[in-house]
């Protein structure tokens, strides 16, 4: 994992510098860009739970700096459509708000991991991973007074969080008004897959506690119906948007809750090594085909001018390199049959969720099958959207005015074409990497955690050849799920036998359907009615009705008026007349008599 880090982000800071060139702040970018590599490595290499939080915070840190890295907020780098909302709520936000927004929601998650490790602390008296594993009577006590499970979805909600899974997804999509480098790294190499690699990290240990008796199956439940619900939910999303870089940033939550149902669906099932490596392999190849996509996608909006897939068009021809290196990180993503990563990966984690033999394993399924269709449909459409037809009116308008439309300098195209050739080279031979994946991880489980491999019998595959080893019930959706997506994609995007836009007005169901979608299935704006517009309601109420009448009227104003009132009434009494006083103190000392007697 040291190594995917380091590799992706190596590629990634010489594309950016193509990319940032003749930014002003380009010394801040330097050095955010750096702290935020550095701080996912201490996540990677930490051998304890305090040591990876540190890191944890990092990248938090440096996400936020880094996605309000445009402070100034000019509308250029804004995202979303300017006056388009939903429910009442803009979708168009600034770089600072976006920014904020990351940062808060990322925190819930980071409270509840906190909460999550110093649960296991008070009970194991350590955060080492090794002395965890070594001795297991803080589980046993933790089990007995029902706090293991607690705990452990405590330290997953730290995942679901940096994740950007569902329900703390939201912050994902805003995160795109910083740089496009800023979102490569993000989603390929850092944040968004550190909650996934914490998963990976723990999950050997939960598995073996589970396997021990001492952990219920609740957790790996939680964490693939997680996977599941966030893959299919975000994929639907990917389908609608026309901006590239949201479509991407959709498409990464997506492709991470395609990890988390391996990495749940593993703790579910005897065979943990095989839905183990299929989550781990998948994890390596969306790193570089997505790394590969966003350096891309930059490199359009960089030339075009534009996020929007409906200012491009017709790039092709203008734009070769780039048209040639997308679509080979874009048949990474869709799962293009036996010549990519991609493929490999995704199928692995049919085969390990259709084998897992759980209660839950034929829904999971089937939802992992419909996404990988999703998939295919959503990366076609983007490729199609920007490459084929006609160049848009934005186009023809920037070469009216002598602004050609032309190939990204190669300082940003060979980092990304490097990727993307990656991704097919090594998806060539993706079976033999599978593999010697799963070869380093049986044996590295097996000397950890006493995991074993679940050694298959040549009796029961009915595929000739290499493909012996695929399940092919998994490989037969895997390419089923190819074609469909894929044909869809281009009959309506490449081809353009059908009009997607006629075709959505043409019915009732597929329109209000779309602008559900669009919308964002009005997740988003719930949650800033929840937790912003009320929030923001209650206090102007309390400042209207309690602050100013209570307060202000009634404590200020009101006192000091009671007070005066009754100096008023002191004062009268102060006549200045000797017998007066007298009078008032016969009459007192005749009433304490009184009392007295009485």
């Amino acid at each position: 994992m040291a190594n995917v880090v380091a590799w992706i982000s190596f590629l990634i800071l010489v594309y950016s510098t193509g990319y940032m060139k003749g930014d002003k702040d380009i010394v801040r970018f330097w050095f955010w860009m750096m702290f935020f590599i550095g701080s996912m490595q201490l996540i990677v290499l930490s051998d304890n739970l305090l040591q990876m939080f540190f890191g944890w915070e990092g990248v938090g840190l440096a996400s936020y700096a880094l996605i309000s890295f445009w402070y100034r907020d000019k509308a250029q780098h804004h995202v979303g459509r300017e006056g388009y909302s939903a429910l009442g709520v803009m979708e168009y936000y600034s770089p600072t708000h976006a920014g904020m927004k990351a940062f808060i929601m990322t925190k819930v998650g980071d409270i509840m991991m906190l909460a999550g490790m110093f649960l296991i602390f008070a009970y194991a008296g350590t955060f080492g991973f090794k002395e965890l594993i070594a001795e297991t009577t803080w589980a046993t006590n933790m089990a007995a007074e029902g706090l293991l499970v607690p705990a452990a979805v405590l330290l997953f909600g730290g995942a679901i969080g940096k994740s950007a899974q569902f329900p703390l997804n939201e912050w994902l999509l805003e995160a795109m008004t910083g740089p496009t480098a800023v979102s490569a790294l993000i989603h390929a190499a850092t944040m968004v897959k550190a909650g996934v690699f914490l998963v990976a990290r723990l999950g050997p240990l939960f598995f073996a506690l589970g396997a021990a008796g001492i952990l219920a199956d609740q957790f790996f439940e939680i964490i693939a119906w997680v996977g599941a619900i966030t893959a299919i939910l975000l994929a639907t999303q990917a389908m609608t948007n026309p901006e590239i870089k949201k479509v991407l940033a959709y498409s990464t939550g997506s492709q991470i809750g395609y990890m988390m149902m391996a990495f749940g669906i593993a703790g579910l099932s005897e065979q943990f090594v095989d839905g183990y490596t299929a989550g781990f392999y998948h994890l390596i190849s969306h790193a570089m085909f997505k790394a590969s996509l966003f350096m891309a996608a930059g490199s359009l909006i960089h030339v075009v001018g534009s996020r929007f897939m409906t200012d491009m068009g017709g790039l092709r021809k203008q734009m070769r390199k780039t048209y040639a290196f997308m679509w080979a990180a874009g048949l990474g993503l869709m799962g293009a049959p036996f010549i990519t990563m991609g493929f490999w990966s995704k199928d692995a984690i049919f085969a390990a969720i259709y084998e897992s033999g759980n209660t839950w394993a034929m829904p999971i399924f089937i939802i992992a099958v419909v996404t990988a269709v999703i998939t295919a449909f959503y990366t076609t459409r983007m490729i199609g959207m920007v490459f084929f037809g006609k160049n848009s009116k934005h186009i023809q308008k920037m070469e009216k005015e002598g602004h050609h439309i032309h190939e990204a300098p190669m300082s940003m195209w060979i980092p990304y074409g490097i990727l993307a050739v990656l991704t097919i080279g090594v998806g060539i031979i993706g079976f033999s990497v599978e593999g010697g994946i799963h070869e380093l991880f049986t044996e590295y489980l097996a000397e950890s955690f006493g995991i074993h491999s679940v050694q298959h019998g040549v009796e029961e595959s009915m595929l000739p050849g290499f493909l012996a080893g695929l399940n092919p019930i998994a490989l037969g959706a895997s390419l089923i799920a190819f074609s469909v997506g894929f044909g869809l994609g281009y009959i309506f995007y490449i081809a353009r036998w059908i009009d997607p836009v006629k075709f959505i007005n043409s019915n009732i169901f597929f329109y209000s359907l779309h602008k559900i979608i669009l919308n964002r299935w009005y997740l988003n704006a719930m949650i800033y009615w929840v937790f912003v517009v009320a929030p923001l309601w209650l206090s102007r109420g309390i400042w209207r009705y309690f602050e100013s009448t209570v307060i202000d009227m009634g404590m200020n104003v009101g006192l000091e008026r009671s007070i005066a009132w009754s100096a008023k009434v002191v004062q009268r009494t102060q006549t200045g007349v000797a017998q007066s006083y007298l009078y008032v103190f016969g009459a007192g000392l005749l009433f304490i008599v009184l009392i007295l007697l009485i």
